[in-house]
Parts: C-alpha cells; sequence; structure tokens
C-alpha cells in the first residue's frame, strides 16, 4: 500500500520508558570493535566495568543510537526487505550515562517522496529524557531510506542541506577493520533485521551476502573520531552525524578521511577494496 502521508505525519508517542545497565553498554562497544585489540587500553574502558583496575566504564557516545531501540512515532506501512538506513544524527545534550532509565518522545519530521521507481525518505525525530529529571539526554533524528515506497504523492523537497566537507586533502586517514562477524554480534544490541544475518533475505534485497548495519558503521564512525581528535573523551561530543550511501560488508577495513575545522570534524568513509564511498557529508562537532 502506498504511505498515507496526512496519516504518517501526525503519528507520535510520548513517555515511553527504557532503561540499560553496563551490560549494554559494553555489548554495543563489542558490537562496533571496540576491544578487538585486548591490549589497548584505552579501548577497554569502553568494554571493562574495571572491578580490578577502578577505572570507570567509558560510554561510546553513539550508543545513544540503540540506547532506546525500536522508539517509534507509530507503524508506517513499508516494504520492509527494500529498507535502508540512510542518515542519522545526533545531538547530545549530555553525555551517555553508564544506567538509565529514561523516557522516549517520538515524531515523525519528515517524509520525502523521491518518485515512483526511485523510493521515499522517512524522517524520525527521538527526544530522550532522563526519567527522573525531564532533563534531555540526546535528540536523534533518523532517515530511512524505503527503495520500494516512492511514488505515493508526498513533498519531493525540502530535506536539510547535507554538511559538505572540504575540498583539501584529509588532515588524517584511518583504517578500522570490520570482523566476518560482526553484524552477527551487532545485532544483539536491538536491530534483528534479518537483511544481516540471512542470506537468502540477504539475496531477496539485492545484496551478495548480508550487510553491516548501517547504524554499526555509523558506531565505527564515531570510533574514528574518538580516536583521532577526541582523545578517547566521550564527553567531548556534541552532536555526530552521517549520510549512508553504501553498504559495508562484513570483514571489510573501511577508511576514515577525516578534516577538522575549530571543532568541528568533517569525515568521509571508504572501502578501498571495492572502491565505493560508504559514508558521506559527516559531521562531528566536539566540545
Amino acid at each position: 500500500m502506498p504511505i498515507k502521508y496526512p496519516e504518517v505525519m501526525s503519528l507520535k508517542t510520548e513517555g515511553v520508558p527504557y532503561a540499560w545497565s553496563d551490560r549494554e553498554v559494553m555489548l554495543y562497544a563489542l558490537g562496533i570493535g571496540m576491544g578487538n585489540d585486548p591490549l589497548n587500553e584505552k579501548e577497554l574502558l569502553f568494554v571493562n566495568e574495571g572491578y580490578f583496575t577502578k577505572k570507570p566504564l567509558k560510554v561510546v557516545p553513539t550508543f545513544a543510537s540503540v540506547c532506546t531501540w525500536g522508539a517509534s512515532p507509530g507503524p508506517i506501512d513499508l516494504n520492509r526487505v527494500m529498507v535502508v538506513d540512510a542518515e542519522r544524527d545526533i545531538i547530545f545534550h549530555q553525555p551517555m550515562p553508564v544506567t538509565a532509565k529514561v523516557t522516549a518522545d517520538s515524531t515523525v519530521a519528515g517524509v520525502f517522496d523521491k518518485g515512483k521507481e526511485k523510493g521515499a525518505v522517512v524522517q524520525r525525530q527521538t527526544v530522550v529524557k532522563d526519567a527522573a529529571s525531564g532533563e534531555k539526554l540526546v535528540t536523534i533524528l533518523s532517515s530511512t531510506f524505503a527503495r520500494g515506497d516512492g511514488g505515493f504523492g508526498g513533498p519531493t523537497e525540502g530535506q536539510p542541506e547535507p554538511h559538505q566537507v572540504p575540498t583539501r586533502a584529509p588532515d588524517l586517514s584511518v583504517d578500522i577493520t570490520t570482523r566476518p562477524d560482526q553484524a552477527l554480534l551487532y545485532r544483539l544490541s536491538g536491530d534483528r533485521n534479518p537483511l544481516h544475518s540471512d542470506p537468502e533475505f540477504a539475496s531477496r534485497a539485492g545484496f551478495k551476502m548480508p550487510i553491516l548495519h548501517g547504524m554499526c558503521t555509523y558506531g565505527i564512525t564515531c570510533r574514528g573520531v574518538l580516536q583521532t581528535y577526541a582523545d578517547y573523551d566521550p564527553t567531548a561530543f556534541r552532536r555526530h552525524a552521517v549520510r549512508f550511501s553504501s553498504p559495508v560488508y562484513p570483514g571489510e577495513t573501511i577508511t576514515m578521511d577525516l578534516w577538522k575545522d575549530g571543532n568541528v570534524v568533517s569525515f568521509e568513509a571508504r572501502v578501498k577494496a571495492r572502491n565505493v564511498t560508504v559514508v558521506k557529508n559527516g559531521r562531528t562537532e566536539l566540545a
């Protein structure tokens, strides 16, 4: 069925409760590859609760992308086989805590019609608040590319302009490896879409094998900024935004190109082995 634009734009939920502990924090960090080197003390701080060392556990900022997994303004009738992540933009009002009880308010921020054969873009906004104080922790703007749902007659313009990376050569480039089983581990943080685990389902969706979650790639780009310009300090993050341009296959190496201008880190990510850019228009704002 085609997207019912007025009905979809009116969808919202408020005050939905969620909670997490250090277990979910560490599982997410492992899912994006933290701790791959068991002697990297800076990364171990994100995957080891530190009973012996007494060093406090750190939270990867993009844990925010899964901390209220499933938060939604309501059901939207889409062709699920053809749905992939398009963009993610998280604003951090406060550092992510190791444990928390929160509420989530979700709305539809926009739905854009790219054409009958070109798909649609659905934008959702989720505001996560501390359950006790009501203070905002993060605001999450997520965009989904529904490849099989264009042509419903909705607006074709109005999406925010993407961040433009500098035209000069990158100030820094880093390689980050992924494991062949990485999608199988990452999916335990919430996204059980068989596109990332079932070869037959992935083939039906047009891929040669299960692909890495876009949100795993998102977390990996956060790792890249953490290890370069943030000195592994998660409290330095104020915003982290990306636009996905191509999937990553588990086991591939992601090369991040980074540019720093003041407190803004621009970045793109690519898989050199296939000569394909997988993330464009990346922007991190640091304190």
